[in-house]
């Protein structure tokens, strides 16, 4: 059971399958099994306690009703976009949702009757359905979380674009509705990762918006040379956001030089752009003008 569950039983479980009270609080008591949340323990103390282990117990210890909502949800469902938190955001119904009920500081109760639907099992933790996490996201977050949310969501097809047309009427006079509208109108799936939505929105806002994303560039016989994240065909320069994770191993290093090497051969501008060049507002729109203008003079 503890298999299936990420490690973790809960106490009723735990009777259910003929173990004593008695018994089960000599283990905890002798360090053979580990309390994660109320009535819910590791059942191996040696192993690590994954991110998952402690949403699963925080769910499972706030009874049947309770599931995973907002930025959690956004996580299980594996939507990117939001910064990294210790807080769980779990949902109950009216006064279930009583603080009282929860010692662990990182659990953020929220009180929501869930509309039919809208609650499903994610690896077998219930949590909101990946529309309604990103409408719930979408209308507490600021604009670059937001969008990068969505086009995650997209991206990863939890959500479609006729999903998206669902959602003013869902967030119709809500605390956020306005702000909210705005980010559904820059929305791009074919952004794969935050930091690409991340350097697109600075170059919006820097008024030298890309005009292609996932740009294809091919020889004069038709093979491809590689594709880029951003790019502007006149000028012909390209944008690349270089996350860690995917640009940092030696074997993409290398890949990303042959590939560079192949685009500025014919004739293409290559900008690389990271998470920290997006912190500053005018930096990335800075550069792309500063090529745009070096290639318009040659």
């Amino acid at each position: 059971m503890a298999g299936a569950q990420d490690g973790v039983v809960t106490r009723a479980q735990a009777l259910e399958l003929g173990f004593g009270r008695h018994e089960i609080d000599s283990l905890v008591l002798f360090g053979r099994w580990r309390l994660l949340a109320r009535a819910v323990y590791l059942v191996d103390p040696q192993a690590p306690v994954s991110r998952r282990s402690r949403i699963r117990a925080a769910v499972l210890s706030l009874g049947p009703r309770a599931h995973a909502v907002l930025g959690t949800a956004a996580e299980l469902h594996g939507i990117g976009g939001l910064p990294p938190s210790e807080e769980i955001h779990i949902a109950l119904p009216g006064r279930a949702s009583r603080p009282s009920r929860v010692r662990d500081p990182a659990i953020v109760l929220h009180q929501r009757e869930p509309s039919p639907g809208s609650v499903l099992a994610v690896r077998g933790i219930p949590a909101t359905s990946p529309l309604r996490t990103v409408v719930d996201v979408i209308l507490r977050e600021r604009r670059y979380a937001a969008v990068c949310v969505l086009d995650s969501a997209l991206n990863r097809r939890l959500i479609t674009d006729d999903d998206l047309l669902l959602v003013p009427a869902m967030i119709r006079r809500q605390r956020g509705a306005v702000a909210a509208r705005a980010y559904l109108g820059e929305a791009d799936g074919r952004a794969q990762s935050p930091l690409e939505t991340r350097t697109r929105l600075r170059c919006v806002d820097g008024k030298v918006p890309p005009d292609a994303l996932q740009i294809e560039i091919r020889d004069g016989d038709g093979h491809l040379l590689g594709v880029g994240d951003l790019g502007w065909r006149g000028p012909r320069v390209i944008a690349e956001a270089d996350g860690r994770a995917a640009h940092d191993i030696p074997e993409a290093v290398f890949a990303d030089r042959r590939r560079q090497n192949r685009l500025a051969n014919a004739g293409w501008s290559i900008l690389r752009f990271t998470w920290q060049d997006t912190l500053d507002p005018n930096y990335i729109p800075w550069t792309v003008r500063q090529a745009i203008a070096a290639a318009t003079s040659r």
